[in-house]
């Protein structure tokens, strides 16, 4: 027999889902306008149907269960240990527990009219499995604790889950540099092309990105994975129940340390909102550069033609929608973020129903980044690169411009000055519409002496590129030894 003692899950078996509604079980009152026979003592009149409807947060906070039941599994322990419950009326509700969780897990849950939460739902049906024991589970706490420590726990199973999609998203990334070291393309800034950059240091730039993303995830958990239960409505409870007991349980290695903020703090809400905005953004740049990059105009890339669609009018056209679709929804990730922000403003200590509005932009957004890291390390895997056209834009214009200024610093020129020789030499290109490596010797002389024919070498952008060999920098040597260290470290990782 099962002693009841919870399993923390290590992941979340919809981590990578929207939440669901309760439409199909939840069974809706059949004459509107009629209030709920369900009250509690000190009201003179039952819940309205409309308010039933309008508070209900059982659309949304139904995938808390498993969460709900494993917090419920280690307070049956706890109120045990405490001779609150005996071990017979401990292992009926564990009993009962289990067959819940079951129902749910199976989609064969009998939803009622008056289940106004996923907890509310949870404590019906197993009293009615159990008979009254079950009004014991609630002993010693408040929704306000049960629920914080249900998102807790949904939190520190999704973190960890968008870690590993971070991290996948990663290797996609290390696969299309390993396989494009000697590739070079024309870095830009202002949009505008500025100097050659190997294609490898451009993707390991994103590898950068996202590993920063990662440390805000792991630094989110530790603030998240604090254990609140305990905290009763706000004050604490009056009952002698271990809470460290319950911590050890379900593998939390903090408590929390006042009521107070235990049953009414939502910074880890706002937390990890702040943390999926940013990982959005990063995803919505590189829409940008994708978005730019597959155009006619630039054709650096070929996006696969699985994550395309073509035009319901124009038969040429193929669409990056899957860019497009991220860059979009990363407006309503930041959305979600100003949304709790604007929540939690105003709030009085301690608890106040406006919480409940916690839930609905966390799950939407949580479940938004975790599918755009799944189908980014796809499209990044097999994305194709188009190297004679980048061969092309690297090779063209005045890339090398920054080159002949450095060679004339070495020679003892002031940067200045040097800067603005190379200006002039520009403008002499720009003006005979002539390509820059097609400079002479005697075209370099007439603008400064101080080049020799040793400056010919400077314009050529594998020398470009490889001159940049400090920690850093885009020389092939350089960016070699990044790739070696981050296969070592997500490998690593892996095993982990």
């Amino acid at each position: 027999m099962n002693s009841g003692k919870p399993t923390p899950r290590r992941s979340c078996p919809k981590a990578d889902t929207q939440p669901q509604s309760v439409s199909a079980n939840h069974r809706s009152p059949s004459k509107k306008g009629v209030p709920s026979k369900a009250w509690t003592g000190r009201l003179t009149e039952p819940t309205h149907e409309l308010v039933e409807r309008f508070t209900s947060s059982l659309p949304f906070d139904r995938q808390l269960f498993e969460y709900d039941i494993l917090g419920s599994l280690a307070h049956c322990q706890a109120l045990e240990k405490a001779k609150i419950l005996t071990r017979a009326e401990r292992r009926a509700l564990v009993r009962g527990l289990e067959r819940v969780r079951d129902e749910l897990r199976e989609n064969r849950f009998p939803f009622a009219d008056s289940d106004e939460d996923i907890h509310m739902a949870v404590e019906r049906r197993l009293t009615e499995l159990v008979g009254p024991v079950g009004g014991k589970l609630h002993t010693g706490r408040s929704r306000n604790d049960q629920v914080t420590l249900d998102l807790r726990l949904y939190l520190r199973d999704h973190l960890q889950t968008l870690e590993s999609r971070i991290q996948d998203l990663q290797r996609a990334f290390l696969g299309q540099a390993r396989e494009h070291l000697n590739v070079i393309i024309p870095g830009y800034t202002h949009l505008q092309r500025a100097q050659p950059v190997s294609l490898a240091h451009h993707f390991l730039a994103y590898v950068e990105m996202l590993e920063r993303d990662n440390a805000r995830v792991r630094d989110t958990l530790k603030r998240v994975n604090v254990m609140p239960l305990g905290s009763g409505a706000l004050a604490g409870n009056n009952y002698p129940i271990d809470r460290a007991f319950i911590a050890k349980l379900l593998e939390f290695p903090a408590l929390t340390r006042n009521s107070l903020d235990g049953v009414s703090d939502r910074d880890y809400v706002a937390e990890t909102l702040g943390v999926l905005a940013i990982i959005m953004m990063h995803l919505s740049r590189l829409s940008e550069e994708l978005v730019l990059w597959a155009s006619s105009e630039f054709s650096f890339v070929d996006l696969p033609d699985g994550f395309c669609t073509g035009s319901s009018m124009l038969p040429q056209k193929k669409n990056p929608d899957v860019p497009e679709l991220v860059r979009g929804k990363t407006g309503r990730v930041y959305g979600h973020l100003l949304s709790i922000m604007t929540t939690l403003k105003g709030l009085p200590l301690s608890y106040n129903r406006d919480l409940q509005e916690d839930k609905e932009p966390l799950f939407d957004a949580m479940g938004t980044v975790l599918e755009s890291l799944v189908v980014y390390a796809e499209l990044i895997r097999r994305l194709r690169i188009r190297r004679d056209v980048l061969s092309a834009a690297a090779g063209s214009g005045v890339l090398l411009a920054t080159e002949l200024a450095d060679y004339l610093v070495n020679k003892g020129v002031p940067f200045r000055e040097a800067h603005g020789i190379v200006g002039q030499l520009v403008r002499y290109c720009i003006e005979r519409r002539m390509e820059w490596h097609n400079l002479s010797l005697a075209d370099l002389r007439a603008a400064s002496p101080r080049f020799s024919k040793d400056a010919l070498r400077f314009l050529t952008i594998e020398g470009a590129v490889d001159r940049k060999a400090q920690t850093g920098g885009t020389s092939r040597k350089q960016v070699t030894r990044q790739m070696n260290a981050w296969e070592a470290r997500l490998a690593k990782k892996l095993k982990t």
